[in-house]
């Protein structure tokens, strides 16, 4: 009994991080938040681009985007706290040279969520490993506020986002951040991140963004295809709307991985089962939302009975305790299915766009192009 105890101990200790033999900064939790590191903190913001130390609050009058207001007080308060982002600009938020992790990032933009396009590149890679319509990736892809508390992503009162993956790398980070829109935006943002050592089984943070609108008549939705190499499925955001009445989420999601042709490894029973909710996430006759550290129905947009004519909503998944691995390779499909008249299954034509989160070895198979700015719009 004794020997059982003793196994039962060390495995719980080893997940939630004492057994670490060193502490490099990464997964802290309240496990290991006790223990010193060699790790260095540092942040990257309009009031410290470099993220250098002893850095920050050092812009002048002449340089900051809110000289006008700390115009009687001068460099050190709050002279630079946002910058502007011009109509059809990339402008670059970070570019770190060396070892380390993102942490947190937060920011809050003003525009349009859908024209507003977040990469992310590792390691002087070609191609981004993130490339995402900046409210898709925090959960709003239908560029209206609801607040969402999970453990990865975190979207508070007004519109403040904050996301909680951590991102590792091993050379250098460079986060890049477009304006496809018609119009000048403003963004204030955050960008915290460690120095330190990388371990050697580190993946690398993906993710990808797909929009179809509609659906074809019969044919799966494919949240993303093409994964190739190593590594595990982390999360799933979708925003979805629905062009009939009744209810809409029969659809199975289902991972095909490590050579899987015809049918998957894994096969869900329904979509609203997939992001742990049941029974049409129905109380009362109504759609009831929800906000968990794993998974949520987060967003629910009612008809208002004049523009507002289609039921739209917000759903995330994080496979945070649960993450999907594989070896070789990845696709991720779900139905668009619903009820129609004698009990039957209704194929749909749903408008869907998702966002599929995973860690994998590099280097990966670059991403289909991203929709046009007519594609990616939210009518």
């Amino acid at each position: 009994m004794q020997k059982r105890i003793s196994v039962f101990v060390f495995m719980l200790l080893a997940f939630t991080g004492f057994a670490q033999v060193k502490h490099n900064g990464l997964n802290n939790n309240l496990g290991n938040l006790y223990r010193l590191s060699d790790a260095k903190t540092r942040s990257i913001c309009p009031e410290n681009f470099t993220g250098e130390k002893g850095k920050g609050g050092m812009a002048t009058l002449k340089e900051g985007s809110a000289a006008h207001a700390a115009r009687e007080l001068g460099q050190g308060w709050k002279v630079n706290p946002f910058v502007v982002i011009k109509s059809k600009q990339e402008f670059t938020l970070a570019e770190i040279d060396g070892s380390g992790a993102i942490q947190h990032i937060w920011m809050t933009p003003t525009g349009n969520w859908r024209f507003s396009v977040i990469r992310i590149y590792w390691d002087d890679e070609k191609e981004p490993s993130v490339e995402c319509p900046i409210g898709d990736f925090f959960g709003m892809g239908w560029c209206e506020y609801a607040q969402l508390n999970s453990l990865a992503v975190c979207v508070n009162p007004g519109s403040a986002f904050n996301c909680y993956w951590q991102m590792p790398f091993r050379k250098k980070c460079k986060i890049t951040f477009e304006n496809i829109d018609e119009k000048d935006m403003r963004l204030y943002y955050q960008i915290d991140y460690c120095e330190t050592e990388v371990p050697e089984d580190a993946a690398y943070f993906h993710a990808q963004f797909r929009r179809t609108n509609p659906n074809p008549y019969k044919k799966d939705y494919v949240i993303v295809d093409g994964i190739k190499g190593k590594g595990h499925y982390v999360g799933t955001y979708m925003a979805w709307q629905v062009n009939n009445n009744g209810w809409w989420g029969e659809g199975e999601i289902k991972f095909f991985m490590d050579g899987d042709k015809k049918f998957p490894t894994i096969c869900g029973t329904g979509t609203e089962d997939y992001f742990c909710g049941s029974y049409n996430f129905d109380r009362g006759g109504q759609y009831k939302e929800f906000s968990t550290a794993y998974a949520g129905l987060h967003q629910v947009i009612r008809p208002d009975g004049t523009y507002k004519a289609n039921q739209r909503f917000g759903m995330y998944r994080w496979h945070i305790t649960d993450p999907i691995r594989f070896e070789k390779d990845l696709k991720v499909t779900i139905q668009d299915l619903g009820w129609r008249s004698g009990g039957r299954y209704l194929p749909q034509k749903s408008d869907i766009a998702s966002v599929a989160f995973w860690y994998q070895a590099e280097p990966h198979k670059p991403f289909p192009k991203l929709p046009s700015k007519d594609e990616l719009e939210v009518r």
